[in-house]
């Protein structure tokens, strides 16, 4: 089932957004302050936040860039703030839309459906025998446990297992992770990948999934 999270401190409006997003196999949810939106975010992720920018406990653009460091749900501003500026500032701060307010109901609707249309595509799934990556929640298990990475193995994961099969280089690893990859000792990538292993594999002296390419880098398997 879909759900939706709604944060806006004014209540008709937000009832009324509630209201004219419901449907079958669709949950929306309503909070009026960042407060009750981290409660509901700590029980269960949504797939979509829409999100209001002045709120009476703290900015909703504050609270997107803290959003952004532990989950990547994809979240719609609701605002008064028109500017061209206003609106370069929501989407530097992780937004991936910007509505302007007052708004029709019917553009919220579409956009919302638009946004839900692309978080549902499986890109952001992996499953291998036990194990389960799902990027866009930042949810990761293997055999039904929860599995915690920082945020370096999370992207040296997701490019590993994004590019199955095909050998990745050191120097490419090395760039795309760390950004560049100039001033990281090569060492970093070895430790990374070890961390990995210990995670993920059975054995991590023999692994099944992360092989190392003698002289050249890695590579994904899953048989």
């Amino acid at each position: 089932m879909e759900r939706i999270l709604i944060v806006e401190d004014d209540e008709a409006l937000r009832n009324g957004i509630a209201l004219a997003l419901k449907r079958e196999a669709r949950q929306v949810e309503v909070c009026p302050d960042l407060t009750g939106a981290r409660v509901s975010l700590a029980q269960r992720v949504p797939d979509l936040l829409l999100l209001d920018i002045n709120l009476p406990d703290g900015s909703g653009l504050n609270f997107c860039r803290e959003l952004r460091k532990h989950y990547a749900v994809p979240v719609i501003f609701l605002t008064a703030n028109d500017t061209e500026l206003d609106e370069v500032m929501g989407l530097e701060a992780g937004g991936d839309d910007y509505i302007t307010k007052p708004f029709s109901l019917a553009v919220l609707r579409a956009r919302v459906d638009a946004a839900l249309r692309r978080g549902h595509g499986s890109d952001h799934i992996f499953s291998f025998d036990t194990l389960r990556f799902d990027f866009r929640r930042l949810e990761f298990t293997k055999a039904g446990q929860d599995l915690n990475f920082s945020k370096t193995e999370q992207r040296l994961l997701r490019l590993l297992v994004e590019n199955k099969g095909r050998t990745l280089t050191r120097e490419r690893l090395l760039d795309t992770v760390w950004d560049g990859g100039m001033f990281v000792d090569e060492n970093a990538l070895s430790v990374a990948i070890g961390r990995l292993r210990g995670k993920l594999e059975e054995d991590p002296k023999h692994p099944k999934y992360i092989q190392t390419v003698y002289g050249l880098g890695y590579v994904w398997r899953d048989a």
